[in-house]
């Protein structure tokens, strides 16, 4: 018996560039930087002073321009939690609605039949330290909840009270490859475990001034050289890049059956083919080429395709001298001639990173651009690495229509996830 096929149905994205899936894809197509100097995490004492900054971002606000598009009770339930939790816990639930009102989902699907699966760990850290403080200046004035909202599960404990799902729900964590990794638990809840629709959570992360000061003494982020210059700072292929920029951001996408989506009348944005995953045995944040090479193979196996199918990678690009540099040879292996033809773009070369929900904020851009048959340009390359021999999309927006790509991912610890999507005009 074939395994049911996977819809995506409802897409929601929270960034410093956009708000909206509109304004969204019309940034990247414009080549537009979210970097700046970190306005809400005090830098003084810490090397790296740029990112991708969204922690002054206005849930309330989110939270009332959406009351009059969804369910009385699930607008009361989403100002009640959004008032008391965590900025990030409040994005989550946000970016739930605004996918689950996307994929008209209210109504449509049994709340019994639904999972929520939320990517990533560490995910309080910034709220954490906060606290931290505030605990050392007098302990009684801390967050009474702390206790609860401290943990990565907030996210989704309050995810499913917010949209009233009462199927499974739980964390994934896979370092940069975690929303790669809900994706392909989201799809097995549908596959293989009557799950009529998943909520996949790319939950933003909530950085420490002690998270980014540790990444930049091993060299992981920019810290050098573009400090006064933050917009330049994300350079995924150039000579000049030095490590990726930390970046706030999330998404939600809200998978279901295909037959499903196709009886309720609900738009389809892509169909997910398959998702794989694989570790490098090793710890250390090393990209191992022999580890992507064996998972691209494996994964286009799965799906039963031949590498000729993919039309364009959404590539993991971190910016960071040898990652970009392992990932192109990794393509270049498993492609052949055919890589020649391919299209590949950096979304963090905008977006810059953000950690854990990076899968699922760039799943979401690679969709857009697909649907919109146009692709965003990967910028701040002045001078291309000569070891890229591959289309990296460096000289601005390109028409390029796409039937099927490819979502790559890599996270410390050795972990790798990557995804296949197919446009359903292709299907």
């Amino acid at each position: 018996m074939p395994e049911p096929r996977i819809a995506v149905t409802g897409m929601s994205i929270t960034t410093p560039l956009a708000d909206d899936l509109s304004g969204f894809l019309s940034a990247l197509l414009q080549g537009r930087s979210a970097i700046t100097r970190w306005r809400t995490i005090p830098t003084e004492r810490i090397y790296c002073k740029v990112g991708a900054d969204l922690g002054d971002y206005d849930v309330s606000a989110g939270v009332e321009r959406l009351q009059d598009d969804i369910p009385g009770e699930v607008s009361d339930r989403l100002r009640k939690l959004a008032a008391r939790a965590p900025w990030g816990t409040g994005v989550s639930m946000l970016g739930a609605v605004r996918a689950a009102q996307d994929a008209q989902w209210f109504g449509s699907v049994p709340s019994t039949d639904t999972a929520v699966v939320v990517s990533g760990h560490n995910l309080t850290s910034g709220y954490v330290y906060r606290q931290t403080m505030e605990f050392l200046e007098e302990p009684d004035f801390i967050d009474g909840l702390m206790s609860l909202h401290s943990l990565d599960t907030d996210h989704g404990g309050c995810v499913t009270e917010v949209l009233g799902t009462r199927g499974p729900v739980y964390t994934v964590g896979g370092a940069c490859a975690s929303g790669n990794h809900a994706l392909r638990l989201a799809v097995d809840e549908i596959r293989h475990r009557g799950m009529r629709s998943a909520f996949v959570v790319g939950a933003p992360t909530d950085f420490s001034p002690v998270d980014l000061h540790a990444m930049a003494l091993i060299d992981a982020i920019t810290h050098r050289s573009f400090n006064d210059q933050p917009a330049a700072a994300s350079r995924p292929f150039d000579t000049r890049r030095e490590g990726f920029v930390p970046a706030h951001g999330s998404a939600v996408l809200v998978l279901e059956d295909w037959e499903h989506a196709r009886a309720r009348g609900a738009r389809i944005y892509a169909e997910v083919l398959g998702v794989e995953a694989c570790a490098d045995a090793n710890h250390e944040p090393q990209p191992s080429r022999h580890g992507q090479v064996w998972l691209m193979r494996r994964l286009l196996d799965r799906c039963g395709l031949q590498p000729e199918a993919i039309d364009y990678i959404n590539a993991h690009a971190t910016s960071t001298p040898l990652g970009d540099r392992t990932e192109c040879a990794s393509i270049r292996e498993v492609f052949g001639a055919h890589a020649n033809r391919l299209k590949v773009n950096a979304t963090k070369s905008m977006v810059g990173h953000t950690t854990w929900a990076a899968p699922a904020v760039e799943l979401v851009a690679a969709i857009l651009q697909m649907r919109a048959g146009r692709l965003h340009p990967s910028i701040n390359i002045d001078t291309l690495d000569p070891e890229v021999d591959l289309d990296v999309c460096m000289d601005g927006p390109i028409e390029h229509p796409v039937g099927t790509f490819m979502k790559s991912s890599f996270g410390f610890g050795g972990t790798n996830c990557i995804a296949v999507v197919r446009n359903p005009e292709a299907s």
